[in-house]
């Protein structure tokens, strides 16, 4: 399981390193890893181990494609999805393409979220870090947690 904050600096070619204390995890999960846009928020990518890949690729293809919202998910996840590896020494290289698309140059932060990586513009991320939960945006299921 991933989880934890890392400032990360992408390199002039376009590689950011996998911190030492997930290379281990990337590792045992395969090595290789799925690039995809966030669907959900601008200025993030999603990077999955690709089993867990796997699994949300297929339910992804599975909903049916006559609904646009369908098919924007699926243009957004499975259609640039981009399978990466890290080199000898745990650097992946983020295509220029998603780099671009989301707005992330030099300073990124890699996020370890459960089943996957969420890499940030350094922007993107403050922004969203700088945002509050409002009480009127508290959903059903969060009214039993004990934070």
């Amino acid at each position: 399981m991933f989880q934890g904050e890392t400032a990360i600096t992408i390199d002039d070619k376009g590689r950011l390193a996998i911190p030492v204390a997930f290379r281990e995890l990337v590792a045992s999960a395969g090595g290789r890893l799925i690039v995809a846009y966030n669907p959900y928020e601008a200025g993030c990518l999603w990077l999955y181990p690709e089993a867990d890949w796997t699994k949300v690729r297929d339910q992804v293809m599975a909903l049916p494609n006559a609904k646009k919202v369908h098919r924007n998910l699926q243009l957004k996840l499975v259609g640039a999805a981009t399978p990466v590896e890290p080199d000898g020494n745990g650097r992946v290289l983020i295509p220029a393409s998603h780099r671009n698309a989301v707005g992330i140059d030099k300073k990124a932060v890699l996020l370890g979220m459960g089943n996957k990586f969420e890499l940030w513009s350094e922007q993107a991320h403050l922004a969203q870090i700088r945002l509050t939960i409002a009480e009127d945006e508290v959903s059903e299921d969060m009214l039993d947690l004990r934070l």
